[in-house]
């Protein structure tokens, strides 16, 4: 069975589909991505060694402008390309996971009467998925709670598909890859690939608290970006500048800093508490893992969708939401004390974050692929 897997534009969209290929493919089916040529998709896609078809796509504006016409043109082009591409390919399923880009290819494959599913990752889902709704065979939720929000019975609860390593690995070897201390607690400070440099100032702000407990490691990722304005800080403060397996990194006492985490899978393994923002994907790695969670989601996420993903975890238990405009070094320093001082809080939250976690997500989606490609195979197409 070939199945086509469509999404793109951020990690988010590109890496459960990753998560979802791997999968199919280890069950002996044949995978394809279809994203745009100049994405983050088509790097990531080729460098896991899958076929990739490249087709045009744009953002679609969310008030009525000249630009939409520019749009309108640039999503057609994308469609006759998906259309190509399908008639050539010939999969049996074409799956979206988020990201305009999902557009012309569903769309492609309504019109030519192929199996279609969508993954809406978030609490609150996104525009492309509320209007696709009602076109797709199947509508695979990473949380039930969107469920209200679509104009389509269509629906399936699958979970956030994620890395089998992000829950494979022991907390012993999560502190031996970053070179911590088995004795200490560790709160890892992860706020997404590009970093916060708000974020980044409120642990600058909290450097003197957070730097003189003896049973604290702190794993930080300040982005890529960031990096050199913030560890200049660090060592104007005293801190070292050094390079090793995760490139290059700060040490000021008990504090690691790091541009990026190219080995997530042992940074939550190593955690007792992570700060993050409201991405689904990440939430659904702290909650596979059953980790408690500070969530300061990042306000200008469309429609706000952050905030509703975190919102979610908080209403169950499993994490603290602060607000963007609320971080500093205080409130965060507060707040991350409050949990690691209350054992039995702790407690508590690792269980409801584990009870909302999905770690078989991945699987259930694939399920439901084959399943549709199955009934095609039949000539029972829906």
């Amino acid at each position: 069975m070939r199945v086509l897997i469509a999404g793109g534009g951020t990690g988010g969209h590109i890496y459960p589909g990753i998560t979802v290929a791997r999968l199919l493919a280890e069950r002996g089916e044949e995978v394809a991505f279809m994203g745009t040529p100049h994405g983050l998709e088509a790097e990531v896609v080729k460098r896991y060694g899958f076929p990739f078809l490249p087709i045009s796509s744009a953002t679609m504006p969310r008030r009525i402008s000249p630009a939409m016409i520019k749009t309108g043109f640039t999503a057609l082009a994308g469609v006759m390309a998906a259309l190509r591409h399908l008639r050539e390919y010939r999969p049996a399923v074409v799956v979206g996971m988020g990201g305009y880009v999902s557009g012309p290819a569903l769309l492609a494959a309504r019109l030519l009467g192929i199996p279609t599913v969508i993954h809406e990752q978030n609490a609150y889902p996104g525009l492309t998925n509320r209007l696709l709704a009602r076109l797709v065979s199947r509508v695979a939720l990473g949380y039930e709670e969107a469920a209200r929000h679509l104009p389509t019975k269509n629906i399936v609860f699958t979970g956030n598909p994620i890395r089998p390593e992000i829950i494979s690995m022991s907390r012993a070897e999560g502190l031996a890859a970053f070179g911590l201390r088995p004795a200490c607690r560790c709160v890892l400070v992860a706020p997404g690939s590009q970093g916060s440099r708000r974020i980044n100032q409120a642990m600058l702000e909290a450097l003197p608290q957070l730097s003189r407990r003896t049973d604290l490691e702190v794993i930080h990722a300040a982005g890529k970006g960031n990096f050199a304005e913030h560890t200049a800080r660090l060592v104007a403060a005293g801190g070292k500048m050094a390079t090793g397996e995760h490139g290059p990194c700060c040490r000021y006492k008990n504090i690691l800093v790091l541009p990026y985490i190219h080995n997530m899978p042992a940074a939550y393994a190593a955690a007792d508490l992570v700060v993050a923002r409201g991405g689904a994907i990440s939430a659904a790695e702290i909650t596979a893992r059953g980790i408690p969670a500070i969530l300061i989601p990042y306000p200008y996420a469309a429609e706000n969708h952050q905030l509703a993903n975190a919102r979610l975890l908080e209403k169950h238990g499993a994490a603290v939401v602060l607000l963007d405009e609320e971080v500093n070094g205080k409130s965060l320093c507060d707040q991350i004390y409050s949990l690691l001082d209350a054992p039995n809080r702790l407690q508590q939250m690792q269980a409801a974050s584990r009870r909302l976690g999905r770690p078989e997500a991945a699987a259930a989606l694939v399920d439901l692929i084959w399943q549709l490609g199955r009934k095609r195979a039949a000539g029972q197409d829906e």
